[in-house]
């Protein structure tokens, strides 16, 4: 059982209510003397723990099958807990750091790369490994020594990362997620006109939809709230999403099946590795899953500190767009460091309204709220400019606190009984009729004033300032004298009396304190650092075509005035014009996956050798697939309590 390194006490700190012990059944296996033992009144059993930690079971018995002191001692196996069982488990929420976590480590890694046989050999595995743009923004700022310090630009820091995964631990390929996450977006504005059509006549998929991209959000879902599971959006997150094009895409294109190739993504958050090891990213048929392994940001940089690699010098041509050739690289997608789920939709509801009009000026606005003072709680209210018609709510809902009082509101407001899970699903028909009408996919919804109207989509995150400030995030600061003498629970200490040895300490400098969980300036400081090749996150997403104008494959258009042309439509202001260069190859790429992955139309202009666009109608076997790849199923976990033995 390997435990990764990384872990500290002091992350322990994200426990909601950790109800019941975390406990698994363990068979014993008894033999025919034992049986004999355990008939009532031969004997007494107790159990001592050695100077060691073992466990060892002391029967006193009456039989010659003893030593001189009449007792038998038989040590104890230790029970271990696999990632499954720790799914199983509803003592705790979202606290999967502080479970011991089996190959889900970076020495398990290592391992790996250090038995996989030479490219040559039939048991060969292409190791590949896939990064978040928000482990980069952290390993950016590990490297600014001060406040005022210039961040290494995001694409620096991934040619770093990927000189020395392959240079240094011998991966084969590196990416980024951000394509990934650009098919994510695309799916997940399908999934949101599915069910926009359906209406209050869909009884599995409801609206308003809930992200499902954080897997701490999930568990806690899946155990404490089961009546929210039906408004739980199935697309994949954008990890699993490249695993699937890792394994089934790119393998295919290597020759090479999904066993034979070993996945690795870097994430920002532990309980990324939760969802890795969900049943449903397990592929039967070649015994392995999407994503093999998931390090956080902290276990890569301890990597980094075990292999002596300095992240802060510079590699040959890492200015140079150099790009690996498989996918394009760190796509921005303006909106939230955590994806702009809820922004992607708004700048599509508002194209889409613009596009219906037929006008030449705004036809939309867009109001932003702030709820009780806090940026990670913000509703935004998109109406027609003309009449004041509400044609979209959503919110933004990150941390815990904010996150239990969505449950309630969405609850509340769709009439399902909030904290039974026998209620999924459950809506009065006073509410129903009450909550808004809902026209087509295609057309715009409610005729309900903006304050009474109940949202249509939420962006939920379990941590704090989302995704910039998830668990994995937790890295050394930079290694600078510093007078601190209280530790991480504010307590007064004497490092040297102590005898801690702690990062900085050396040369009589004091030690440096390593960075809290939801450090406030940390975490402005990897917002900042996400954003440093994007000119500024908008406070308000621009109301520009994001998904449907990227879904045409022409090629952008000069730019004039300070105006760029997008397949007939504006993108107002000056980004970069490597931004849009990548847009459009993402989209083209998005097409040839999909028509390779999933096949092609029965329309027959789209039998040719073009590539397929992503909202293209698929005929009945090429829509399984796609819902097979790229979406998921999320369930209940319930418990039987039985004394000590939990039943699943």
């Amino acid at each position: 059982m390997t435990f990764s390194g990384a872990l500290k006490l002091t992350d322990l700190n994200d426990f909601i209510t950790p109800s019941q012990a975390c406990i698994k059944p363990v068979e014993q296996v008894v033999d025919e003397d034992e049986n004999l033992l355990r008939e009532a009144g031969a004997a007494s059993t107790q159990i001592q723990i050695d100077s060691s930690g073992a466990y060892h079971e002391v029967t006193s018995t009456g039989t010659g099958n003893a030593d001189s002191k009449g007792t038998k001692t038989k040590k104890l196996k230790k029970a271990e807990i696999s990632l499954n069982d720790c799914l199983a488990c509803s003592g705790c929420i979202t606290s999967a750091e502080s479970v011991l976590i089996t190959m889900q480590s970076h020495e398990e890694v290592l391992n790996f790369l250090a038995s996989n046989p030479p490219p040559p050999s039939s048991s060969h595995k292409v190791p590949v490994l896939s990064i978040a743009p928000q482990s980069l923004a952290a390993l950016s700022v590990t490297l600014a020594g001060s406040s005022d310090a210039q961040y290494p630009s995001l694409r620096r820091i991934l040619q770093r990362v990927r000189a020395f995964c392959t240079q240094e631990l011998g991966f084969s390929k590196v990416y980024d997620t951000t394509f990934a996450r650009h098919l994510t977006l695309l799916e997940h504005h399908r999934e949101f006109l599915e069910r926009k059509a359906a209406g209050d006549t869909a009884l599995e998929e409801k609206l308003p939809m809930l992200s499902s991209a954080c897997p701490g959000w999930v568990c806690y879902a899946e155990k404490t709230h089961a009546e929210m599971i039906p408004f739980m959006s199935r697309t994949k997150s954008p990890q699993q999403v490249m695993g699937t094009l890792v394994k089934s895409w790119l393998g295919k294109k290597w020759h090479k099946s999904p066993a034979e190739v070993y996945h690795v993504t870097v994430m920002p958050c532990y309980d990324k590795k939760l969802e890795a090891s969900r049943k449903d990213f397990y592929d039967e048929i070649y015994s392995t899953r999407d994503v093999d392994c998931v390090l956080t940001t902290g276990e890569l940089l301890l990597m980094m500190q075990e292999k002596g690699w300095d992240l802060s010098r510079p590699v040959p041509d890492e200015d140079n767009r150099v790009e690996e050739d498989d996918f394009p690289e760190l796509i921005s997608h303006p909106g939230t460091s955590s994806g702009s789920y809820l922004h992607s939709l708004i700048a599509s509801i508002a194209d889409s309204a613009r596009q219906t009009n037929e006008s030449k000026g705004p036809t939309t606005t867009l109001t932003t709220r702030t709820i009780r003072t806090s940026s990670d709680y913000e509703e935004y209210i998109l109406t027609e400019t003309a009449t004041g018609r509400v044609l979209f709510k959503g919110a933004k809902c990150y941390g815990f606190k904010n996150l239990q009082n969505i449950v309630r509101k969405v609850g509340k407001e769709a009439g399902v009984q909030v904290g039974r899970g026998v209620a999924s699903g459950r809506m009065t028909s006073t509410a129903a009729r009450g909550r808004r009408k809902i026209a087509s996919a295609t057309g715009d919804v409610t005729d309900t004033p903006g304050e009474t109207r109940g949202y249509d989509y939420v962006e939920v995150m379990a941590c704090p300032s989302g995704c910039v400030n998830g668990g994995g995030q937790r890295l050394p600061k930079p290694s600078v004298p510093t007078t601190e003498t209280r530790d991480e629970e504010g307590l007064v200490r004497d490092w040297t009396q102590d005898g801690v040895s702690m990062q900085g300490a050396g040369d009589g400098q004091v030690p440096t304190a390593s960075t809290r969980w939801a450090d406030k300036e940390w975490t402005n400081k990897v917002e900042a650092a996400y954003w440093h090749d994007y000119p500024t996150p908008p406070v308000s997403p621009p109301l520009t075509p994001r998904i449907n104008a990227l879904n045409d494959p022409s090629p952008p258009q000069p730019i004039v005035n300070g105006v760029r042309s997008v397949v007939g439509k504006t993108v107002v202001g000056h980004p970069p014009a490597a931004f849009l260069d990548s847009q459009q190859k993402a989209v083209l790429l998005a097409g040839t996956i999909l028509r390779d992955l999933c096949g092609s139309t029965t329309d027959q202009a789209s039998q040719s050798s073009l590539p397929l666009s992503w909202n293209d109608k698929l005929n009945e076997e090429g829509e399984a697939m796609r819902r097979k790849l790229f979406r998921t199923q999320f369930r209940a976990v319930e418990s039987d309590v039985l004394g000590l033995t939990v039943q699943w």
